[in-house]
């Protein structure tokens, strides 16, 4: 039986729970008019921020669309009439000679050495010839003996002038013989022959003799210019030989009161140079100091192999600075003979296009190809695409185009 009470109070529990639930439907309504109220209330307000971030949006794009951007600029001028051209080069002595012995002995005396200035003429050496000294001697006696002869033949030649005008008179009036008159002239002519030949060995002999005296001269060595010397290749005692294959080398003299510089220059600038042109040379171990020169030299070819023309440049060097086989720099002005025009390099649009220029004509940006005549770092030459006077923009914006509304920035104008 208490089973049962159980159940009958379980009963009566289950049947209040019943009575409790349309309470609790209640609640869950409102609960979803809740919820829907507050989606309907973020709706609104993502449409309204929507609505808000198109018009943002659109305001942006008029604007963007409406912008007019400031560009800086600088006027095209022409380039200068002088191209300053600056190229290695290497220096070298005006002129240098070797001396060779021309007489054969030994170095009796030395008197330069290396890096000697001498003068013109001086003596450098003496050779000693004893055997050449005796060769004169002899050619002097023997020249003096012909001599003799020939005063001899002269005075026969004078006593057959003087027979024969005796017995002329005698043979026309026969008193002598016509055989010995022919015998007088015929001994006439015989005493001029010999005088002939007298004179022609005394001739001969003072060839001879002037032959000697200039080798005699050939042992006095001396500098055939005012220079410095470079080489020394004897010493007192040391044997020379004189003759045509194996002459001994004795010194080596560099003329250097005046330097040349040889530069090679480029084909694209080699055109307009010509003599006379004016040349600064400047050496790295010696800074802040220049030499001046001008262009004597040019070889009028082009190198094949190089495309550079030869170029030579005298630089007075009176303090003896400059010395021959260094490396130096040479700044040529070299007047232009092509037109050009001078763009700085902040311009410069580079492509697919290839190399344009934006000049700016009444607010409107117009885009234009130019071909560069040499680039010099913060500028360019330009042979065409722009003429003088034209502002050209710097550093023009990437999406720059043909035809883009522009306006030129307050006191931006300027020259490259």
């Amino acid at each position: 039986m208490k089973p049962r009470h159980r159940l009958d109070q379980d009963d009566d529990t289950v049947m209040d729970g019943a009575m409790e639930r349309p309470p609790r439907r209640g609640g869950g309504r409102l609960l979803a008019v809740g919820a829907l109220a507050l989606l309907m209330t973020g709706l609104a307000y993502g449409a309204q921020g929507y609505y808000s971030r198109n018009r943002e949006l659109a305001a942006a794009a008029k604007q963007a669309r409406d912008f007019i951007p400031q560009v800086r600029v600088a006027a095209v001028r022409p380039s200068d009439d002088i191209v300053k051209v600056s190229l290695p080069a290497t220096t070298t002595a005006f002129d240098v000679a070797d001396i060779f012995a021309r007489a054969s002995g030994y170095i009796e005396t030395r008197e330069a050495d290396i890096g000697d200035k001498v003068k013109k003429g001086q003596l450098l050496a003496k050779i000693a010839v004893p055997e050449l000294d005796d060769q004169i001697l002899q050619a002097q006696a023997t020249l003096g003996q012909f001599k003799a002869a020939l005063q001899q033949a002269q005075a026969n030649l004078d006593l057959a002038k003087v027979t024969w005008q005796r017995d002329k008179p005698l043979v026309d009036q026969g008193w002598i013989t016509k055989e010995q008159g022919t015998i007088d002239v015929q001994s006439l002519k015989a005493q001029e022959a010999a005088v002939g030949v007298a004179q022609a060995n005394v001739n001969a002999q003072q060839d001879q003799l002037r032959v000697l005296d200039q080798q005699q001269a050939y042992q006095q060595v001396v500098a055939p210019f005012d220079g410095v010397i470079t080489q020394r290749n004897v010493d007192i005692g040391s044997l020379v030989q004189a003759d045509t294959t194996n002459s001994t080398f004795l010194f080596a003299i560099m003329q250097g009161d005046v330097i040349r510089a040889q530069v090679f220059v480029p084909q694209d600038q080699a055109f307009g140079l010509t003599p006379g042109v004016k040349a600064v040379l400047q050496v790295p171990e010696i800074p802040g100091r220049t030499f001046p020169g001008t262009v004597t030299r040019i070889a009028d070819a082009l190198a094949p192999g190089t495309r550079t023309l030869l170029t030579e440049i005298d630089i007075p060097n009176p303090d003896g600075v400059l010395t021959p086989g260094t490396y130096c720099t040479v700044e040529l002005q070299i007047p232009r003979k092509t037109p050009s025009f001078s763009v700085s390099a902040d311009a410069i649009i580079f492509n697919a296009d290839g190399l344009q220029v934006a000049v700016v004509e009444n607010g409107i940006a117009h885009i234009r190809k130019i071909s560069v005549a040499r680039d010099l770092g913060t500028e360019v030459e330009v042979r065409d695409g722009v003429k003088q006077g034209d502002l050209v923009i710097l550093n023009p914006p990437v999406e720059l185009a043909e035809g883009s509304k522009v306006q030129i920035s307050p006191a931006a104008v300027g020259t490259p």
